[in-house]
């Protein structure tokens, strides 16, 4: 893709995209993968990576050195530090702070908050909520109603319902009274968009009823599921009808992190894939509107300390075409199975299933060592020996969990841990005032400087 960069001057059009969880080795890992699977050494660059803007970012929080998503949301929304946990106050839990998402509404600005999990997480709520615990969902829900912004999408509400209240109105009844149409799928927005006055884009009601927490994973997607594609050309598309001066728009790719939380490598790359084509809309909206448009990618913070090479100068990342499902789907395949067959569950059908949906042993040759961790991960899963691996968004049985660090050891794909790093993050730019976004900065000073740029003021 050759990239149009010609702008200068105040920017109109704001897109701020945050990459939950996405350190720099998730962006150069993601870029090595792409060119690994089209056999050579050397990175394939995702098109955000080629903006020519480009920083390191730091990430720490108010209280401690290695920060949680709700404050680095609220650093990256807000510009202020706060302690870990809390999502629009700053570190004493009680003083208000307002996003420059707020800030743009102030301004007449049409404003969208979107993400690819709940619309009540931590980093769409900090655009947006003033809470001391990121935990507070129903809280968070009507913090979202009381901002009043025009666009809100993400899987769905994780506590619709407050149990505290009994006969409390639910969050959807509340936001329908405070003038949202609600739109469930991306077909659906399409058909109510033009009578909207302000939209909250959910996933379809039985993709919740399967998972509310997020949308799908790109790795899992299935036909007519909710896409960060999806969200983002609606928000452009519902943004640009509101008749105003500009709007600010942020998207999350909120399940980097998950995959990362998780150590699957191959599902975090497709994450960070599926999210590069996210900001493929917005360049495209960029390009007819050069002068006046900003995009900024960056990040919250780091998960998982990952590490590209394993102490033998080598990496095979292409292994990871092989994988299919995510480690969590496959692990609720297995289960399910495991349940409908009973005794039937045979060794034959795992090992079929590790070899359809990652590749071992047709594509990826095993020793006996290896064969036999796998097999012996089997018999330990029928016999109700081995408890679950559980990260902070998966819960694995010890089949998948097996398959999974076997996967890494073959890409020579290390992690250090299933949390949050004080790794660098980046930060790449385009567009009109990108050029402020270089060299090393806080992740405060990214919103103080968007806001400059667009003419947001206090």
């Amino acid at each position: 893709m050759a990239l149009v960069v010609m702008a200068e001057g105040k920017a109109k059009y704001v897109f701020y995209f945050i990459g939950d969880g996405m350190g720099v080795n998730q962006v150069n890992g993601t870029e090595t993968y792409m060119a690994a699977v089209e056999g050579r050494i050397g990175t394939s660059p995702l098109c955000f990576a080629q903006f020519p803007y480009v920083g390191l970012v730091t990430t720490y929080s108010g209280t401690n050195g290695v920060t949680d998503s709700a404050a680095g949301g609220t650093a990256l929304a807000t510009g202020n530090k706060t302690k870990n946990g809390a999502l629009g106050v700053k570190a004493d839990l009680t003083t208000r702070i307002n996003s420059i998402a707020a800030l743009a509404k102030s301004e007449g600005k049409a404003v969208g908050v979107t993400t690819s999990v709940s619309v009540d997480h931590a980093t769409p709520a900090s655009f947006y909520a003033h809470v001391k615990d990121r935990n507070m969902y129903h809280q968070i829900g009507k913090d979202l109603i009381a901002a009043g912004f025009d666009f809100y999408a993400g899987s769905d509400f994780l506590q619709p319902e407050n149990n505290e209240l009994s006969g409390n109105k639910d969050l959807y009844t509340q936001c329908r009274e405070a003038g949202y149409t609600i739109a469930r799928g991306y077909a659906d927005y399409r058909k109510k968009a033009k009578k909207a006055g302000k939209m909250l884009l959910l996933q379809t009601e039985t993709a919740s009823k399967a998972d509310r927490t997020s949308i799908a994973y790109a790795i899992d997607r299935q036909k007519n599921d909710l896409t960060l594609q999806d969200i983002t050309r609606a928000a452009i598309h519902f943004l640009s009808q509101k008749d105003t001066d500009g709007f600010f728009l942020m998207v999350e790719g909120g399940k980097i992190d998950w995959a990362c939380h998780s150590n699957d490598a191959a599902t975090a790359f497709k994450e960070v894939i599926d999210m590069d084509n996210a900001i493929k809309v917005a360049y495209e909206f960029y390009e007819q509107h050069p002068d006046e448009t900003l995009i900024i990618i960056t990040a919250d913070h780091e998960t998982g300390g990952i590490v590209l090479g394993t102490g033998k100068y080598e990496l095979h990342t292409d292994l990871l075409k092989y994988q299919k499902q995510s480690a969590g789907a496959f692990s609720k395949m297995i289960a399910a199975q495991h349940q409908k067959e009973g005794k039937k569950f045979t060794w034959d059908f795992v090992r079929k299933q590790l070899q359809d949906n990652f590749g071992f042993w047709s594509q990826i040759p095993l020793d006996d060592r290896e064969a036999e961790q796998l097999k012996k991960a089997y018999e330990n899963f029928c016999e109700g020996v081995a408890k679950d691996t559980k990260t902070l968004y998966e819960s694995e049985n010890i089949i998948a969990s097996t398959a999974r660090q076997l996967m890494a050891r073959k890409a020579m794909v290390g992690w250090q841990s299933g949390g949050h790093s004080n790794g660098y993050v980046p930060v790449f730019a385009i567009g009109a005032g990108a050029e402020e976004f270089t060299g090393r900065i806080d992740n405060t000073e990214i919103p103080k400087k968007i806001a400059e740029i667009a003419g947001y003021k206090e």
